[in-house]
Parts: structure tokens; C-alpha cells; sequence
């Protein structure tokens, strides 16, 4: 292997880290199916306690040995897959399901931390976290994960791409209450929205995407003076289109997604959340992920909730959390 060769290697096989997230939601379970199925090159990084998972490896019948490593000796430290790698970070009383609030929004921010300080110390730029109840944890001071994870690298200009190599969707609001969501379309937030979708795309998936832009009204049209679709959207595709963005619209949201449109495009940009995370995920189910464009490294998270209520029930499908590593281990 030549030199060059060797370095490209050695670049893509930069460790993902993983932030366990919920300490009894179902991750844990998916997680220990994902490695199941699947030997990965990137060496995986679990940060979590140890109590936690030890706990939940006997639950699930789940034998593996781990390796507990130092965060101070991470780059002198080889490491592989063929243990579970694993920095622990204290949960007290983590063998009890009903943990206080505060005690386990502490312990999820803490892993969080230590997940934002090895990236900015350059020891990797690959990020996966496990579902969070954001209700919970962030207590209405951001709107999602996406936002709050963009508040520590000071990140105003991202985007939530729900991703599949078939067809993706981005929302241009994300967890906003609906009756504000037309108070929020601005014909800077669509360009400004597009672009980065545009270079995402571009320097991250290698393509250079064909972008379809859904209307705010009913078949884009509206009994109100004022219509959005003429004077907002449709105004900002024009302006794209002259900047030589592939983007074309608004069309309506009720057949957008049908076979013959969605062949047409790479990428929905939809005007509120369940526009078109409704459509993709009645299409496509568990095969999609979920990343944040716009953050200076990759983070990426499955595409669902961490569904307390089936903790422990073995009957989880792993599908999101596999793809979403697939994706991270190519890069």
C-alpha cells in the first residue's frame, strides 16, 4: 500500500463517536444488533456509563468484552471493534429506570461535552447520538438536538436533512409549533437553506443535487391577499436558479411525493417539519437517518425517538442506527 493510499485509509477510519443518549430507551438494544450484523472499519466509541451498559448487555443476553479507555490516551491507544470501546462516564443509580430528570439531563449533557471536546481537538469529526427525549433534556430552550448541538461550534446556518440515497427531505422550520411557521419563511431563509443543502451535496456526498421546493398553501395557492408560494418562495427560486442551483418549484406538497416526481429529484425542501418527514417516513419507514448540515464534522442520528415504553421488549429495529453507521464508516 502506498503511502498516499495508507493516509486515505487512516482518514476514513477516524473513530465515530457515540452518545448513548437515553440511558433506558431502546439504543442500547439496537446498538448491540447493529454491531451484530456488521464488523465496521471506523473504530466505534461509546460514551456512556459503564454501569448502564453492563446492565443492559446482560438484559439482552449480549456478550462482548470491553475496553475502557482514557480520554487522555486516545491517540496513543490502538483501537479496534473486536471489543466495545467504551469512556465511561458516571450515572448514579443507573440500574433504576426512573432516574430524576436532572440527574439524567446532567449525565446526557456531560457525554455530550466530552463528544464536542474530542472533535474540536481534532481527534475525530464523525458524531452519532443516540435518541433523546428533547422535551425533557433541552426544556424548550432550543427547538431540537440539531439546534442545541449547533449552539456549542456556534453554528446559526445548518439544516436537518433526513436522509436516504433514494430521495431525501430538509425542512426549512424544523420543532416549530405550526401556527408559526409562515411568520418564519423568509425569502433569505429558503436561499440561504437551499445553498446549504446545495453544498452539502456537493462536498459531501459527491453529487450535485437536483432540489425540489414544496409550497407552504394547499396546491401553492391561497384565498388569503397575500400568497407566500408568488411573493416568498417563488420569488427566492428565481434568485437561486441565477446563482445556478439545480432547484426547481414550489410545487404542492400533496404530489411531490408521487413515483414520477420523486424520480425526478435528489432532495424535498419542505416549509414546516411533517410536510415531508410524514411522506419519507410512510416511505421509506426505519432506511433513513437523520444529519445536521452546516456543522464543521459529520453528525448523524437515527431517525426516531428513543421509545422509552419499549425498553427492554427486544423488539426494536435497528435499521436507522445501521445506516447511519454505514454512512459515517465510508467517510
Amino acid at each position: 500500500m502506498t503511502n498516499q493510499k495508507l493516509i486515505t485509509q487512516l482518514v476514513k477510519n477516524k473513530p465515530i463517536l457515540i452518545v448513548a443518549g437515553e440511558p433506558y430507551s431502546v439504543f442500547f438494544e439496537i446498538f448491540f444488533k447493529s454491531i451484530k450484523k456488521k464488523i465496521y472499519k471506523s473504530p466505534l466509541i461509546l460514551i456512556c456509563c459503564k454501569k448502564n451498559l453492563l446492565f443492559q448487555m446482560k438484559k439482552f443476553n449480549f456478550k462482548k468484552k470491553m475496553r475502557i479507555l482514557d480520554q487522555k490516551m486516545l491517540n496513543k491507544q490502538k483501537i479496534d471493534n473486536n471489543k466495545i470501546n467504551i469512556i465511561n462516564i458516571e450515572l448514579y443509580n443507573s440500574n433504576k429506570k426512573k432516574l430524576k430528570l436532572k440527574l439524567k439531563s446532567n449525565y446526557i449533557e456531560r457525554c455530550f461535552n466530552l463528544a464536542f471536546e474530542l472533535i474540536k481537538d481534532g481527534y475525530t469529526d464523525k458524531l452519532i447520538n443516540g435518541p433523546i427525549n428533547k422535551k425533557k433534556f433541552l426544556n424548550k430552550k432550543f427547538l431540537g438536538i440539531t439546534e442545541y448541538i449547533a449552539s456549542k461550534f456556534n453554528k446559526k446556518k445548518i439544516g436537518m436533512l433526513i436522509y436516504n440515497k433514494r430521495l431525501s427531505v430538509s425542512p426549512l422550520t424544523t420543532h416549530l409549533p405550526l401556527k408559526l411557521v409562515s411568520k418564519k419563511i423568509t425569502k433569505k431563509l429558503i436561499e440561504e437553506k437551499v445553498i446549504i443543502i446545495n453544498d452539502f451535496f456537493r462536498k459531501k456526498l459527491l453529487l450535485k443535487p437536483k432540489i425540489a421546493v414544496v409550497g407552504l398553501n394547499p396546491h401553492c395557492e391561497s384565498i388569503d391577499k397575500f400568497n407566500e408560494d408568488d411573493k416568498i418562495v417563488s420569488s427566492a427560486i428565481k434568485s437561486l436558479i441565477k446563482k445556478r442551483i439545480n432547484v426547481k418549484g414550489p410545487y404542492p406538497a400533496d404530489t411531490i411525493f408521487l413515483k414520477a416526481n420523486r424520480n425526478e429529484f435528489d432532495i424535498v425542501l419542505g416549509m414546516y417539519h411533517d410536510q415531508v418527514l410524514t411522506p419519507i417516513k410512510t416511505l421509506f419507514e426505519y432506511d433513513a437517518i437523520n444529519i445536521t448540515m452546516g456543522l464543521p464534522f459529520l453528525r448523524v442520528t437515527p431517525d426516531h425517538g428513543p421509545n422509552e415504553k419499549m425498553f427492554g421488549q427486544n423488539k426494536s429495529n435497528p435499521l436507522s442506527l445501521i445506516q447511519s453507521l454505514n454512512f459515517l464508516d465510508k467517510r
